[in-house]
């Protein structure tokens, strides 16, 4: 069942296949946690960038800019709009309870990639309008954005807000490749 190259389709895969291919993925970049992850994910990954601009010697420390972020994975068989209401509402929790705003942060963004067997009608509409951001001190100690998207298995559909789209063309990727 393989579509158009523009699509967002592929071939229907179960959810531990797929959840593995996109971890392996991950793992080159980010810190993955598989045993304790935040509650109701499977995993979680963390990516953290501290990038500093000096002249001439490290001393002379010239700008400091902090850039994190936070992905959570959850496998579901069936998501229906409750529970994309509570992993939606838990994963921007717990990315933003990590956030530390100081003097050097720039920006700490949330992503929540979600698994399913199967994603109800219902959630289409909720997915593509997800749009969370929040600033810190008025943007002087950095933002939060939060990228979405979510892979119905099934159908070989994937879902994304506006934010998600980075995400699209990756997630698409690996798992053909799997």
């Amino acid at each position: 069942m393989r579509r158009s190259r523009g699509s967002a389709a592929f071939e229907p895969m179960d959810r531990q296949t797929a959840l593995e291919a996109i971890l392996r993925s991950y793992e080159h970049y980010y810190n993955i946690n598989r045993d304790t992850p935040a509650p109701p994910f499977e995993a979680e990954a963390t990516f953290r960038l501290h990038d500093e601009r000096y002249f001439l010697v490290k001393k002379a420390v010239l700008s400091e800019a902090d850039a994190n972020e936070y992905v959570y994975f959850a496998s579901v068989e069936t998501l229906t709009p409750a529970l994309f209401a509570e992993l939606d509402a838990a994963a921007w929790d717990t990315g933003l309870a990590r956030v530390e705003p100081n003097e050097h942060h720039r920006c700490s963004d949330v992503s929540l990639v979600i698994l399913a067997d199967r994603i109800e009608d219902g959630c289409r509409e909720l997915i593509r309008k997800t749009r969370r951001t929040k600033s810190y001190a008025f943007g002087f100690r950095g933002y939060s954005h939060y990228r979405l998207i979510a892979c119905d298995l099934s159908t070989g559909a994937l879902l994304r807000n506006r934010m998600g789209e980075p995400m699209e063309k990756t997630i698409r990727n690996i798992i053909r490749m799997s």
